[in-house]
């Protein structure tokens, strides 16, 4: 799988819809022993235009193009840069971020899941939130970070408040880690459920960011209640807080 492709159209448009009306559409028969639920979803990823690409062009996931067009509207990923992935697995976002930052930038991947490993990045496998987990990608990174993204989520419960819960829980932990690794200028981005994110994270966010947006990519699907927080402009810390450890 390539490592190195730019941003043009093969890597950076989202998944071709041209063929429109006349896509074929897959029907998946209901297999002795499968639940309905299981056949919805094979169906939903046969036909899915997304997955398809994602196939053509190597990636591990549909995912990829969420952080492609988020990277095509806010124009964060830039060559020689050094970013961090929170919830890498299977390593569709690292894919993206390997080939935008380049050989000349450094991306550092970890996920509690085991995956495969990308080239061109440093993957491990760990629950972030462990103790020793942000130690481990401070040694991995060597230094400051200029982007730290997050695409994290906590299994669902079916109850929504409770889902927005956990995973801005996941949010803020990640957000704290950006606020030890970042360097001044840099990006934090993470994912969020729709209903907005809390407002003491976002004040938290205003404060040491210059600016602070929302952003549903249109990758994500039109059903899932997912969104992106994206913050731009790291102001920096104390004189005290930005000697490496």
């Amino acid at each position: 799988m390539s490592t190195t492709k730019g941003k043009g159209k093969s890597a950076g448009g989202g998944a071709s819809k041209g063929s429109g009306s006349r896509m074929l559409v897959e029907r998946v028969k209901t297999a002795r022993g499968r639940k309905p639920s299981s056949t919805r979803w094979l169906q939903r990823q046969l036909n899915d235009p997304y997955v398809q690409e994602a196939r053509k062009l190597g990636f591990r996931s549909r995912a990829a193009f969420k952080l492609i067009e988020l990277d095509d509207r806010f124009h964060f990923l830039k060559p020689g840069l050094r970013v961090v992935d929170l919830g890498a697995a299977p390593g569709g976002w690292t894919q993206v971020a390997v080939q935008r930052v380049g050989a000349k930038g450094k991306v550092v991947g970890m996920d509690i899941l085991e995956y495969e490993a990308v080239p061109g990045a440093i993957c491990m496998q760990g629950d972030f939130l462990a103790d020793d987990a942000p130690d481990r990608l401070k040694e991995a990174l060597d230094g400051l970070a200029d982007i730290v993204v997050s695409d994290m989520a906590a299994p669902t419960t079916g109850h929504p408040p409770t889902d927005h819960l956990r995973i801005i829980n996941l949010v803020e932990v990640a957000l704290h880690f950006a606020l030890e690794v970042l360097a001044p200028g840099g990006v934090f981005l993470a994912k969020v459920f729709q209903g907005g994110t809390e407002k003491s994270l976002l004040d938290q966010l205003k404060q040491n960011f210059a600016t602070v947006r929302h952003a549903k990519p249109p990758a994500s699907r039109k059903e899932s209640a997912e969104t992106y927080v994206i913050a731009t402009g790291f102001k920096g810390r104390s004189d005290d807080d930005t000697e490496q450890r």
